[in-house]
């Protein structure tokens, strides 16, 4: 009995069944790390985020707590100057200083990385000549 040939397109279509789905399940293996790096990205742009709020924060604060007759009211302005969630986050010291004002605001930032980076902080201080 004679060799059945078959044709080159058919061996080919045969072989190929037996890889089907292994390229979807390389992408399934790579999709933790792939969102790993976009939580750490997501992070970092929260870490940016609240410094450049705590920053504005503490300009807000020092400038109001420099005028004499509004002093009082520097912890409010600050926040106020704030987005919600970072003024919901914030501590902002009382003022010192002599012929300056200084004041110091600390907010704790957010964490999506599930806890990796801990308990976190970021301080921004601002100084203000006092008004006379």
């Amino acid at each position: 009995m004679a060799p059945v040939r078959t044709s080159r397109a058919a061996g080919q279509r045969l072989r190929r069944t037996g890889d089907r789905g292994s390229t979807a399940l390389e992408y399934l293996g790579f999709l933790p790390v792939l969102i790993l790096i976009g939580l750490a990205g997501i992070q970092l742009g929260l870490i940016a985020y609240t410094a450049q709020q705590a920053g504005t924060g503490a300009r807000a604060a020092a400038r109001t707590a420099a005028q004499e007759d509004v002093s009082g009211a520097y912890a409010r302005v600050g926040r106020a100057s704030m987005t919600s969630w970072v003024a919901e986050r914030s501590r902002i010291t009382p003022p010192s200083g002599g012929d300056s004002v200084t004041v110091t605001v600390t907010v704790s930032i957010p964490d999506v990385l599930l806890g990796l980076l801990g308990d976190r902080t970021v301080e921004k201080s601002a100084t203000m000549p006092r008004d006379d």
